[in-house]
């Protein structure tokens, strides 16, 4: 099956969110932009914003972070 195809998103916020955001990917041992991902799926989640299932993501309560 074909990888799906990813868009380009960009934005501007305050450089102390930034650092949040970059001490929250880290401390999950993420990227910035995969834990953008799992922040904006766990709102989907827990707001009941069904999402269509494309290359395996869902909108689900339960995001727990990645061993490594």
């Amino acid at each position: 099956m074909p990888k799906a195809k990813t868009a380009t998103l960009s934005f501007r916020i305050k450089p102390t969110l930034k650092d949040a955001l970059r001490a929250a990917a880290a401390r999950e041992h993420r990227s910035i932009a995969n834990m953008v991902e799992v922040m904006v799926l766990d709102y989907c989640g827990r707001n009941g914003i069904t999402l269509p299932e494309q290359g395996g993501l869902k909108a689900t309560r339960d995001r727990r972070p990645r061993n490594r």
